[in-house]
């Protein structure tokens, strides 16, 4: 329970909170082991749930509570990672709803990434063309962002559009460090050089 025992029972999440929720994303997705990662995640979705529901009018934490959805997705595969992949896209919908520019524009980036990661009909909701239109408008919010020119350079290459993907990964690399985000900016980082190294 490594997860539930930061937060107690408060309903009232502050900044400060957010953070937390923010690094103990990092730490499940860069230092836990395989084996172990997607029950930390799950762990890790109650807790957001529940602060984003308690704040119900807090776009960053949407926004949170689906990228930890939708990383818990990824680890979990199958039938029943489509179920939470949704649950991800409805929670950023509502995000860009209340607030599009919350944390840099991040509701686009995590949405355009879940479309072009998640089958398409009539299995999923994947959709390349919304892919690239999100991950777009993510960058037109952010464009230094290492998460808008990661996803958008990862998308490229997955459409086969090696070289133009290369770019934007290498944009990625040489964005600004986000203060607080150390562990998350190195785990990003790898990812980068990993898909660099692939190519």
């Amino acid at each position: 329970m490594l997860v539930l025992t930061l937060f107690g029972s408060t309903t009232a999440f502050a900044q400060s909170d957010l953070a937390d929720i923010q690094n103990q994303w990092a730490v499940c997705q860069y230092q836990v082991a395989a084996k172990q990662k997607e029950s930390c995640l799950e762990q890790l979705s109650a807790v957001a749930d529940k602060a984003s529901s308690a704040n119900g009018s807090r776009a960053d934490l949407l926004i949170w509570s689906a990228i930890i959805k939708s990383s818990w997705a990824g680890e979990k595969g199958g039938l029943g990672a489509l179920e939470l992949a949704k649950e991800a896209k409805m929670k950023l919908e509502l995000a860009i709803k209340l607030d599009d520019k919350a944390l840099d524009g991040s509701a686009y980036t995590s949405l355009g990434a879940l479309y072009y990661q998640v089958p398409g009909w009539p299995i999923g909701f994947g959709d390349d063309k919304q892919a690239e239109r999100l991950l777009k408008q993510a960058l037109q919010i952010n464009p230094t962002g290492i998460d808008p020119n990661y996803f958008y350079g990862d998308f490229l290459i997955d459409q086969g559009r090696k070289a133009q993907g290369k770019l934007y990964l290498q944009k990625a690399l040489a964005a600004p460090a986000r203060p607080g985000r150390e562990l998350a900016d190195k785990g990003r980082h790898q990812d980068i050089q990993q898909r660099l190294d692939k190519l």
